[in-house]
């Protein structure tokens, strides 16, 4: 029994329930990411260089028969070196990055607000100018 409720414990605190929360919304920011890279900024990159297709770059490794499209090159059992797959991946990373630096950098931001600087404290107060003018008049008074 000590080994489940050991377990137990372990599954329970509070960093590991906040690592499987932080997993679902990766997981769910990912596809957002991924849509983004893909329907938005794809189309976009590839109207800037001339309609081309990074997901369909490849170089044939399996001879000299030209295949139009990498899934034709892939149907018919030919070994491709898919350059353009990566390519893709690299740009789907800094945007994932990007966007995660951007978030960090809100959350920090959000966070500087909310620490209220600490009250100063306060010099030490002299005395009052009713009580210096009583001690000149008990000096006086003394003379």
């Amino acid at each position: 029994m000590g080994f489940i409720k050991e377990f137990k414990e372990f599954a329970m605190k509070g960093n590991v329930m906040d690592m499987a929360v932080g997993v679902i919304i990766g997981g769910a920011f990912g596809k957002i990411v991924t849509s983004l890279v893909n329907d938005v900024l794809m189309p976009v990159i590839s109207l800037a260089t001339g309609g081309i297709d990074f997901t369909n770059l490849f170089i044939n490794l399996s001879g000299s028969e030209k295949y139009e499209t990498i899934q034709a090159a892939q149907e018919a059992g030919a070994s491709v070196f898919a350059y353009g797959q990566f390519i893709q991946n690299v740009v789907d990373f800094l945007i994932v990055a990007f966007c995660i630096f951007l978030m960090l950098k809100g959350i920090n931001k959000l966070n500087r607000k909310k620490e209220e600087p600490a009250p100063e404290p306060e010099a030490p107060k002299g005395p009052t100018q009713e009580e210096l003018l009583a001690e000149i008049r008990d000096l006086l008074k003394q003379k």
